[in-house]
């Protein structure tokens, strides 16, 4: 049956329905853990440094994220993203167990983080390349718009109930419930269909495989600037919304971990509404236009927030970011699912998770920045660079991304 809605046709597919359920479940515990494992850090070592080290390691995995699509296109992407999602789960067990033995310390934290964060950022990729293997391309922009949901109900669910549960039960009880939902996601992975032109090739030299996929977004123009576009969004702008956060609700808000899952979760709410929006025009959406214009406008809310100084400030402006975050980076990931080939999408998406190494420079840059010049001066700089970027990109590859009929708009 048909849903009545357009926006929500990608849940007519059986396949669909396992994976969006998969992802929220995993989704939520990626979102209780970094909330409650960043607040331990802040707390125990009253570190901005710490803090900024903490978010990046967990994007350490973004290096070797074309290896994971590579694995993918060779063994089928439901196969890897299952292996993931079990050692999301033992991981979390060892830390739950530590936690609750009063065993934990913020070097073990650091351990586990640097562990998880080897694999984690390869998770959205193989997300979208499930999607885009299993969903028609006239619902793509709907399908990857709803999938995103299952992350931004995540940072208002998942935040709020993970600063809960740990003022309610403590730490390691609040870990078991990480735990569960680990689990809960590995077990509906399983029910996502393996379609039949995903089935395993010969194998062949990893080297030459990546460097296929390297000229192929290299020959295309719309598909190199959303790459480039892609770092330089998670150089410029996410530091803010992710990693800084804990940093945000302590020292500049003088808040507690209850401001902080509010802060996490305006964020989410922003997000939601936006692939909420983006599911209901579906391939009437200008990919290329809509992420540049996007770009622009996220990072002149990053300027913004850098200069308010209260928490209700800042629940006013962080939805706002999270808004202009997804129409930035949904129509960015869509244009690159249309433009890969098939037999090669894997490697290509995995391509775009190292671009999200622009995260962990862009955070380990922050901590010396703000230590040095403030927290308003740093955003203002990372907004001011990130416009100057975006305006450079437009001018390089007008005709590719901004004409109504350029390739980079294809509905």
């Amino acid at each position: 049956m048909t849903p009545r809605s357009p926006a929500f046709a990608p849940f007519a597919i059986r396949s669909y329905r396992f994976q969006w359920s998969a992802d929220l479940m995993t989704s939520w515990a990626f979102e209780m853990e970094t909330l409650i494992l960043g607040w331990y850090i802040i707390v125990q070592t009253e570190s901005v440094l710490l803090v900024t080290l903490f978010g990046s390691l967990q994007f350490l995995g973004t290096l070797v994220a074309p290896l994971f699509g590579l694995l993918g296109d060779a063994i089928g992407h439901r196969r890897v993203l299952a292996a993931m999602r079990l050692s999301y789960a033992a991981i979390a067990v060892v830390l739950a167990v530590l936690a609750l033995t009063d065993s934990l310390t913020p070097l073990l934290v650091l351990v586990g983080a640097g562990i998880a964060g080897m694999i984690r950022p390869s998770d959205m990729g193989i997300r979208n390349v499930l999607i885009g293997e299993t969903m028609p391309d006239d619902r793509l922009m709907s399908a990857v718009s709803l999938s995103r949901i299952t992350t931004d109900s995540a940072r208002v669910v998942g935040a709020l109930a993970g600063a809960g549960t740990v003022l309610a039960l403590g730490m390691g009880e609040a870990y078991l419930a990480v735990v569960a939902c680990y689990l809960a996601g590995l077990a509906l992975t399983f029910g996502i269909a393996v379609p039949a032109r995903a089935a395993v090739r010969a194998a062949s030299n990893p080297l030459r495989d990546l460097a296929e996929a390297a000229r192929a977004v290299w020959q295309a123009p719309p598909q190199l600037a959303a790459m480039l576009m892609a770092f330089l969004v998670n150089l410029t702008c996410y530091p803010f919304s992710l990693g800084l956060l804990p940093y945000v609700a302590r020292d500049i808000y003088g808040g507690s971990q209850a401001s902080l899952g509010y802060l996490v979760a305006a964020v989410g709410a922003g997000s939601i509404l936006a692939s909420l929006l983006l599911s209901s025009l579906g391939s009437r959406v200008k990919s290329g236009r809509m992420m540049l214009v996007f770009s622009l406008v996220w990072h002149g809310l990053v300027m913004l927030f850098g200069q308010v100084t209260t928490l209700s400030g800042g629940l006013v402006i962080l939805p706002l970011i999270g808004v202009a975050q997804m129409l930035c980076t949904l129509p960015m990931s869509v244009l690159l699912l249309r433009g890969a080939p098939p037999g090669l999408r894997g490697r290509i998406m995995g391509m775009r998770t190292l671009a999200i190494y622009g995260l962990p420079v862009g955070l380990l840059a922050s901590g010396p920045l703000i230590g040095g010049i403030g927290f308003p001066a740093t955003t203002a700089l990372y907004g001011g660079v990130g416009m100057l970027a975006t305006l450079a990109v437009l001018v390089f590859w007008r005709r590719h991304l901004w004409p109504e009929a350029a390739p980079g708009n294809h509905g």
